[in-house]
């Protein structure tokens, strides 16, 4: 996988706002949000995008679970969010780094576009 914007922060060679770390995801807050509460769940592990987990591995469910604690944290799981994992350009997904992003505080239109 080539070197990405997510490695470097992953590495602490660029800063972000984290919300969450343990050993094997970091969360932070997008630096172009679209909601009030607009976070981003990625895995250390370089895994390029959705279409390459491997099934059985847990790292999905741990990625959702991070991501709906968070959500209780930030006071937005009552209300509702919502989690989106882009696949490819024309999926919208801009960092080829597998995330999820958690986007809440305010009534969500649909589709997406």
């Amino acid at each position: 996988m080539a070197e990405t914007l997510f490695s470097k922060i992953i590495r602490g060679e660029i800063p972000c706002d984290k919300v969450y770390e343990d050993d094997t995801s970091l969360a932070f807050r997008d630096i172009n949000p679209q909601g009030p509460t607009h976070i981003l769940v990625i895995p250390k592990a370089e895994i390029e995008d959705v279409s390459q987990v491997e099934e059985g591995s847990g790292l999905m469910d741990h990625q959702i679970a991070v991501a709906n604690q968070i959500a209780k944290d930030e006071g937005i799981a009552e209300e509702g969010y919502r989690l989106v994992i882009n696949k490819g350009a024309n999926g919208g997904q801009s960092v080829d780094h597998l995330h999820v992003h958690l986007i809440g505080g305010r009534q969500l239109t649909w589709p997406p576009g």
